[in-house]
């Protein structure tokens, strides 16, 4: 449980107003002192990131938010960091107490709508003031599920009682694409098929890890039963040769996708990792489209590229370094490139002419998917690294032909 990646957790947002309970609340449901609690106003003031597990919901990540109501100076960044954490998160729950509501839970409602996240209310404080039932039934109106009634100072009889309840609420309110996630490339191949993974290993591969995505491609092959051979690029035509059948399907980091296409024969799928991973987290019709609109940009545009994780950045870093050299060879002159990393990204990128985001190893399905919305609000085109990568070097067109939606957004965009 505790080496499930973030981005694989359900991850729940704990949000309310200052002291209504919530560092209490998620106490409770750990069954131990996993944040800090005070009659004092403003105790948590940063997002606290609690990773437990629920079955039958597995491994899930709670996010335990700063207060809404706290309009201090230093107050207002820290309700700014809780309204960030809702990008995130895939179920928000509200914490408040008997009969309280009003404008800081409206809000509250209203962001949660506005990012299509379903919202449980939990009623803290059942032991001091019991709500009504005309209370009780208006949350469930304004939400459209059952509020928990808890009284967070109990100990394990009200653990026990409150548990079934929040994980039966998660259930029914959590997003359909995490019960049923796309798949990453089991749809693509046949049991017995092989698959053949290119995977460079160059200074941006961790020493003795292969990276994320590489990982979960090689389960997904095992767990679709396919045959999965993995193999750096300079052995690549060596593998093709040693097969006696053809592969079903090419994988590869798309650094190297040049020499895939160039090496798999016309009637062997291939694909990137990374466009694997933008049907796995984001929108791969946006994305692709998005590539499109690479032949129409100009020396000087102002591109913004997005990394989720904050690695530190290497001699040729493939965001900051490498993509930026490839679009200026394509379009025939420097780029105005701005890099945000980590969970700096701009609410409003209205300035920019792109976005070129990462491959999302390291963000759930719903904040790369929120991130596309930001951007598509703001009329701009987004897409992602290996989608870019392959445009810049001609080929996408041959990598997107797994996918016909995808193909023609790109020749329509």
């Amino acid at each position: 449980m505790e080496t499930a990646p973030r981005s694989m957790r359900l991850q729940i947002a704990v949000a309310g107003r200052t002291n209504s309970g919530k560092s209490s609340f998620m106490n409770l449901i750990a069954g131990q002192d996993v944040a800090i609690t005070s009659p004092i106003p403003g105790t948590t003031t940063d997002v606290v990131e609690k990773p437990m597990e629920l079955r039958p919901l597995g491994p899930v990540l709670f996010l335990d938010t700063a207060g809404i109501d706290d309009d201090t100076v230093l107050g207002n960044r820290r309700v700014e960091r809780s309204i960030r954490a809702f990008d995130r998160a895939d179920v928000i729950l509200l914490i408040t107490e008997a009969d309280v509501w009003g404008s800081a839970e409206t809000r509250l409602l209203a962001a949660a709508k506005d990012r299509k996240v379903n919202l449980i209310a939990v009623i803290n404080k059942i032991d001091q003031v019991a709500p009504t039932k005309e209370f009780i039934a208006e949350l469930k109106e304004a939400t459209g599920f059952d509020p928990i009634c808890v009284s967070s100072v109990g100990k394990d009889a009200e653990r026990e009682r409150v548990l079934p309840l929040l994980k039966d609420a998660l259930l029914a309110a959590c997003p359909d694409d995490f019960l049923e996630p796309p798949p990453l490339l089991g749809d693509l191949v046949k049991p017995g098929q092989t698959v053949i993974l290119i995977v460079p290993v160059d200074i941006q591969a961790p020493k003795g890890r292969l990276i994320l995505p590489q990982v979960q491609a090689v389960r997904d092959a095992l767990d679709s039963d396919a045959l999965c051979y993995v193999v750096k690029e300079s052995d690549y035509p060596k593998a093709l040769a040693n097969l006696r059948e053809k592969p079903a399907l090419a994988v590869c980091d798309s650094q190297v996708v040049d020499l895939m296409v160039r090496e798999t024969p016309p009637d062997v799928v291939c694909t990137t990792f990374s466009i694997l991973f933008a049907r796995l987290k984001g929108d791969m019709a946006i994305l692709a489209a998005g590539a499109g609109k690479i032949r129409s940009l100009k020396p000087g545009d102002k591109i913004f590229i997005a990394e989720a994780c904050t690695h530190h950045s290497s001699e040729d870093d493939i965001g900051r370094v490498k993509i930026p050299r490839w679009l200026a060879k394509k379009v025939g002159g420097e780029l105005d490139v701005t890099v945000g990393a980590g969970r700096d990204y701009p609410g409003d990128l209205s300035d920019y002419k792109l976005v070129i985001h990462c491959g999302s190893c390291m963000l759930n399905r719903r904040e790369t998917l929120r991130r596309i919305e930001t951007a598509r609000r703001s009329g701009v085109p987004i897409t992602n690294y290996g989608m870019a990568i392959s445009a810049c070097h001609g080929v996408l067109e041959r990598v997107l032909s797994p996918f016909p939606e995808a193909m023609e957004a790109f020749r329509n965009a």
